[in-house]
């Protein structure tokens, strides 16, 4: 399965069914976790999280141990209000149950794609993540 996929089952389930579907679910999650190209990247996901000071959290997220968790008001911070405004339309339900889901499907969609340090590879480790995010300073 790929990650995208298991991001809007994650979703899916959290939000009950409800008035989405996994197609329009898996839209909205692309939109916010893709680049200007529409591709799907993790990477400005872990630069972000570490430009907002939840950098051990991503890091959790990357390593093989237990992934710490994210709080619906700190997706909220992470993505800006408008962009999870959007989602939330997108798929049919209220902010807050959209919120909700991120915080539980974002960790496992980034623990996933980092099984084996794919992801963190990509990213040249950890270093390379901390590289990336002393850039942005």
């Amino acid at each position: 399965m790929d990650i995208l996929k298991l991001g809007a089952s994650l979703l899916m389930d959290k939000l009950g069914g409800g008035n989405s579907d996994l197609g329009s679910i898996s839209s909205a999650l692309s939109g916010l976790l893709s680049d200007n190209d529409g591709n799907l990247n993790l990477g400005n996901l872990v630069s972000s999280m570490q430009e907002k000071g939840l950098g051990s959290v991503v890091e959790s997220w990357l390593g093989d141990g237990e992934n710490e968790a994210i709080s619906g008001e700190q997706v909220k911070e992470l993505f800006g209000s408008d962009k999870i405004s959007q989602v939330a339309s997108q798929m049919g339900a209220d902010e807050e149950s959209v919120l909700s889901g991120l915080s539980e499907a974002l960790p496992q969609v980034v623990d996933k794609s980092s099984s084996g340090g794919s992801l963190l590879d990509s990213l040249g480790g950890l270093g390379g993540v901390m590289d990336m995010a002393k850039k942005l300073f």
